[in-house]
């Protein structure tokens, strides 16, 4: 059986939404990928520029908001929490959920509230009475997140969307171009693990800012 490509996101990160749309193209063509969570706010706060004192997954619900990432601890933290219980519905059920609330996010310009959050649900098909009572197993949802922060820690993950292949090789794309068509989709995530995996160890590949992409 082969091994699939973790996919490590942030529904607050518009390169991650683009990098999940893609994989999940993939996915209906038969490539393996499994949802994983990271959060941009725990990996950008200050407390954690040496070590890791900072975590989300000990902030309450209601916490007041913020300056710079901090204002998206909470809307994150919902977000999070609301994604484990939909995986608890099956592998499916999850990824019809992330999508439904990436879209809902960044294409229709919704907060991460809990109204988008239980209309993604609805769009996503769930058992209602079933997400709902997963998400109010609160404590059990923090501590599966907090281990899938962890192993996102182990990996060195400090940037959505981050891909882990089964070979052990894992990196952070930027992606600015969305694409649902399965033919490019194909084409660009061969280019991507070609990079990833050549021996020429590519660390850093960035545009020079006057020097936008062509485009056709």
């Amino acid at each position: 059986m082969t091994q699939a490509t973790e996919l490590y996101f942030d529904f607050l990160c518009p390169y991650a939404w683009r990098g999940v749309e893609l994989a999940a193209v993939l996915r209906a063509e038969g490539e393996d990928f499994t949802l994983r969570h990271f959060s941009l706010v725990e990996g950008n706060h200050a407390d954690n520029a040496r070590d890791l004192t900072w975590r989300i997954t000990e902030q309450t619900l209601d916490a007041p908001e913020g300056e710079g990432y901090m204002k998206y601890q909470t809307p994150s933290l919902r977000a999070f929490l609301a994604s484990h219980a939909a995986a608890l519905q099956g592998e499916a059920a999850h990824w019809a959920f992330t999508l439904a609330l990436f879209r809902a996010h960044h294409e229709r310009r919704e907060p991460l509230s809990d109204a988008a959050i239980h209309v993604a649900a609805q769009e996503a098909g769930l058992d209602q009475a079933a997400f709902a009572a997963a998400l109010a197993e609160e404590d059990a949802r923090r501590a599966e997140l907090r281990a899938e922060l962890d192993a996102a820690r182990e990996v060195g993950v400090f940037g959505t969307p981050t891909f882990v292949l089964p070979t052990g090789e894992a990196a952070y794309y930027r992606f600015e171009t969305l694409t649902r068509e399965a033919d490019k989709a194909r084409e660009w995530w061969t280019l991507y693990r070609t990079v990833l995996t050549s021996e020429a160890g590519i660390g850093t590949i960035k545009r020079a800012k006057n020097r936008p992409p062509r485009r056709a």
